[in-house]
């Protein structure tokens, strides 16, 4: 008879991290599938560079994956274990005695609420047929979007109504800067106009949250012309809206360029929060286009960077507080906050902090948080050990188990 209190207590895996630089996509996929390799994994979520050959890259991961949900996206960026990364994947499997997860994709064009119920039941549904814990408490949804769709705001306002109370965060798919296709993969395919939306109800616990370093300086622009549609603002407050950008921030014309709107963006007060509207880039007629839609009317802040590892520390500890242990954080952090961390040469900190928070994730278009798609955030969601399984989350090894 064994003496099961002779036997050492192992710690079950809830999520596994791999990651690869492997340029084919064959080798690529297979690298993952090796660092992967675990038999209780059940969804596999990854994040991979616009550099991949897509059409190659999307049967090889499902042929690597066989049998297992696959979804992800293209990217801005990846954040691997190695801190920002590009020319790379990165990737979790969840572990499906911790997780039941259940995804689909969406079509962004003619998303109504009656499609978004649909969306939202069905996915209950699937989830509820092998639930880990209640629904309503232990359950988080993550979307990943085309983000170079206009139909992203009018997606996540239908989407969060119909969610009601449940937990939504995620972010915008990129192509390393390049502002031309972004895609986002479901189960063996890559789709543009699209989104993938995925239900996570987890014995783990977890939080979701957002965060930005952007400061007010007090000084308002209101929108006198735009295209909503397009994402485009013509004027603020009655004259070319560049020329009133770089006046505003004191830099010529012909200076304006990612690194500066990365540096001195604008936001809007939704509540008694900011939430960062980034400019994309400016057009020949000085109209500026935006990674949010923008309308007539709105009024802007002229914002400044403050201290992005400050905030960010603050942030996490006070989740980590809460929860008390990290297993991952799934992050979904701006381009423009990675370009800002280039600009200052300060990737060695950003390598240390990613680390010491354990973020996994991408760099992206734009972030989302219950309806409201933003920019310059970090956003995501921070994970624990499940706290009803050993220490807090261990179990007897199989071995142990078959022996008694």
């Amino acid at each position: 008879m064994v003496n099961h209190a002779s036997i050492p207590i192992v710690k079950q895996e809830s999520i596994y991290k791999a990651e690869t630089y492997q340029l084919d996509p064959i080798k690529a996929s297979r690298e993952l599938a090796r660092q992967l390799d675990a038999e209780d994994i059940g969804f596999i979520l990854f994040f991979c560079s616009s550099a991949y050959e897509l059409s190659a890259l999307a049967p090889a991961m499902d042929d690597a994956f066989a049998g297992i949900s696959v979804m992800g996206c293209t990217t801005a960026g990846e954040i691997t274990s190695q801190g920002y990364s590009e020319s790379s994947i990165s990737a979790l499997g969840f572990s499906r005695d911790l997780f039941t997860i259940c995804g689909t994709r969406v079509p962004l064009s003619d998303f109504d609420l009656q499609k978004a119920q649909h969306c939202v039941n069905s996915l209950v549904s699937c989830c509820s047929r092998d639930q880990k814990a209640p629904i309503n408490d232990n359950t988080f949804v993550l979307t990943l979007i085309d983000g170079l769709s206009p139909s992203e705001e009018n997606f996540l306002v239908t989407l969060d109504t119909a969610l009601g109370g449940i937990p939504h965060f995620g972010g915008s798919a990129g192509d390393d800067q390049n502002l031309a296709n972004t895609h986002v993969y479901h189960q063996g395919q890559f789709y543009s106009e699209s989104a993938i939306v995925v239900m996570f109800n987890t014995l783990c616990p977890f939080e979701v949250f957002t965060t930005h370093h952007i400061e007010s300086l007090d000084s308002k622009l209101v929108v006198t012309r735009a295209d909503c549609e397009h994402r485009r603002v013509y004027e603020f407050n009655a004259e070319p809206a560049a020329v009133v950008y770089a006046r505003e921030i004191g830099v010529s014309l012909e200076d304006l360029k990612p690194q500066v709107y990365a540096t001195n963006p604008l936001a809007v007060m939704i509540g008694d929060q900011y939430f960062v509207r980034s400019i994309q880039k400016v057009n020949d007629d000085l109209s500026l286009d935006f990674y949010c839609a923008m309308d007539d009317g709105v009024v802007v802040t002229a914002m400044r960077p403050g201290d992005i590892f400050a905030n960010l520390s603050k942030t996490l500890d006070s989740a980590i507080e809460r929860l008390g242990s990290i297993e991952v954080t799934l992050g979904c952090d701006c381009f423009l906050r990675r370009l800002e961390i280039e600009h200052n040469m300060a990737l060695a900190s950003a390598r240390s902090a990613l680390r010491d928070y354990r973020i996994v994730g991408f760099n992206t278009y734009g972030e989302q948080l219950n309806g409201i798609h933003m920019n310059q955030t970090l956003t995501g969601v921070v994970i624990g050990e499940p706290s009803d399984v050993g220490d807090s989350s261990s179990v007897l090894t199989d071995t142990a188990l078959r022996a008694g």
